[in-house]
């Protein structure tokens, strides 16, 4: 099956947003970055990231950072090559004194994307809030689609 491109109905957009969420789960900076254009141009938190090469520099930073990631995407909104995603993640780091620190990330995305379904523009923004591991709702073995996000997380 050929991937979705514009313009989107509900459908493939909703398949646009889960196939972006599996394909950045697999924490691979080269393999994510062929669903963005050569030329792509991002803005994420306060980093401007220009190109695939600049993609894959990006994430291969990020996910030596964010240890233990996991991310659901939920489609926000989306007109005929534009969609809008709300996600959440999580994360750790492990402090100095050997103790680990849990983070879950909250935050919208605006994408953009070419005739032929690649993502041209990624616009992020986004809060890191510190928590503990009794609070971790993408435990190793939870399907993060299953899970059931209450509206004070909203």
């Amino acid at each position: 099956m050929a991937p979705p491109v514009p313009p989107f109905t509900a459908e493939t957009a909703l398949q646009k947003v889960k196939a972006g969420q599996d394909l950045w789960n697999t924490k691979d900076p080269a393999r994510v970055a062929l669903a963005y254009t050569p030329d792509t141009i991002w803005r994420n938190r306060d980093s401007f990231i220009r190109g695939r090469e600049g993609v894959i520099e990006f994430l291969t930073k990020k996910w030596q950072k964010e240890n233990g990631y996991r991310l659901r995407k939920d489609l926000f909104a989306f007109t005929d090559n534009k969609i809008a995603v709300q996600f959440f993640y999580e994360w750790y780091e492990d402090k100095a004194d050997g103790t680990r620190q849990w983070y879950r990330t909250y935050g919208l995305e605006d994408w953009t994307f070419n005739k032929e379904g690649l993502m041209e523009k990624r616009q992020m923004s986004g809060n890191d809030v510190a928590i503990s591991d009794a609070d971790r709702w993408f435990k190793d073995g939870v399907d993060v689609n299953s899970l059931t996000i209450g509206p004070e997380h909203l």
